[in-house]
């Protein structure tokens, strides 16, 4: 059987350092970081008291009163940020076969700020189980692509990915394979996550995953630094709209990239912890190569997992190089999270976007807030530190990792020369 071409037809994104994807860009390509004191709840109890928020965002801007009450944050960003995937992508709803489109979506965690505040209700009260009719609508996973599929009446495929932080790099995989197995024509896919909670903020203090650099947030997310210590928690969404190639062209679609393959594998090692030799991060990339058809020297670009963890940053790095070789410093290796700091299950979504921004407009992204080398960290590796690098990219990659040794890796090609 022979697989159907499956391109990018759309973008759509909600970041801590933009709003919509031209302000992303515009973020990206500056170096801005999202990173500020939390404004969602007191932190003064809490050992981070910082992290990668939205900023002036309102809901009642997006929804009316009733939607609101009814949607968690991640859910209504993910409705902001596939509403403006589809308009960018322009097809004609109203001329679409609507049982060939699809929703996939991934949330590592769902509707943590609705589980939360249910709970502490329900605690403050006199044991009776009073809770929201909206309480496990509003926080399951699924209820993301849900709303996205019956807001559009899409009725094709329609499912959440789980696997922690790799959930949208999941479901774009997910999605590709749909479309190129001839089962849709066009998929929304991407991720949503809001877990700046005190829940999600406690959560991750207690695990040690957190920086606590609290008296220089915006410096906090350092990838790659000798002196990193832990991740910013971030939030947000990315969509992408996948539509299969002739489709594409037969309507006359701008087309920002194709969708050239994806890996899967795990690390079968720890809960959390990374394999020290990065075993199933070299094995996603070999896969995530081979699936697309590429060579090592093929590959121009790679966006990190680089959380800006101690364990993580280095086991990356040291995969990178077994995979790669001598052509690992050729390429422009980099971690937007720098700036955006760590959406967790939207994380590959909206690093995926960056890739396909940076082969668009020949600019690679930086790393930021780089100031001491990691003397565990090959000094010869093209890092892209503090600033952007121009770079012509045919080929570029995006890594996303997840607890639970989730791997996933997907690859894009420009379509420049067609």
């Amino acid at each position: 059987m022979e697989l159907k071409r499956v391109v990018v037809t759309g973008l759509g994104a909600l970041t801590p350092i933009g709003n919509n994807i031209t302000e992303y860009w515009e973020g990206l390509k500056h170096g801005k970081s999202g990173a500020a004191p939390i404004t969602y709840f007191d932190t003064s109890l809490f050992k981070t008291k910082f992290a990668c928020e939205i900023k002036n965002f309102s809901a009642n801007d997006y929804f009316d009163r009733k939607e609101v009450r009814r949607l968690d944050r991640f859910a209504q960003y993910a409705l902001v940020a596939s509403d403006e995937a589809i308009l960018d992508s322009g097809v004609d709803l109203n001329v679409v076969d609507k049982y060939r489109i699809g929703v996939i979506w991934g949330a590592g965690i769902g509707g943590l700020e609705t589980f939360q505040n249910e709970v502490i209700d329900f605690a403050k009260g006199d044991g009776t189980p009073r809770f929201n009719p909206f309480f496990i609508p509003k926080m399951i996973a699924d209820i993301a692509p849900g709303n996205i599929s019956i807001k559009h009446g899409f009725m094709g495929p329609n499912y959440a990915t789980v696997s922690a932080c790799a959930s949208s790099a999941n479901a774009m995989i997910d999605a590709l394979n749909y479309i190129r197995l001839g089962y849709s024509d066009i998929m929304v896919t991407g991720g949503s996550e809001a877990a700046v909670t005190q829940a999600g903020m406690g959560g991750f203090n207690s695990m040690h995953a957190l920086s606590t650099r609290n008296d220089d947030p915006q410096k906090a997310s350092r990838p790659f630094d000798a002196n990193r210590d832990g991740f910013v928690l971030g939030e947000g969404g990315g969509a992408l709209i996948l539509e299969e190639y002739e489709h594409a062209k037969a309507r006359g679609a701008k087309i920002y990239a194709e969708v050239i393959g994806g890996g899967m594998s795990s690390d079968a090692y720890h809960m959390t912890a990374p394999h020290p030799e990065g075993i199933g991060v070299i094995a996603v990339m070999k896969n995530c190569l081979e699936n697309s058809g590429l060579k090592p020297e093929d590959v121009d670009t790679i966006n990190t997992h680089g959380t800006s963890t101690p364990l993580g940053d280095v086991a990356e790095l040291k995969a990178i190089k077994q995979v790669f070789g001598e052509h690992a410093k050729n390429i422009n290796i980099n971690s937007t999270k720098s700036m955006t700091g760590h959406l967790l299950g939207a994380a590959g979504a909206v690093e995926a976007i960056a890739s396909i921004l940076a082969m668009q407009n020949s600019l690679v992204p930086p790393t930021i807030n780089h100031e001491t080398a990691d003397e565990n960290i090959d000094s010869e590796l093209n890092l892209t530190l503090n600033k952007p690098q121009e770079r012509k990219i045919k080929v570029a990659m995006s890594n996303t990792f997840g607890f639970g040794g989730h791997n996933a890796c997907v690859a894009f090609k420009s379509m420049e020369d067609e």
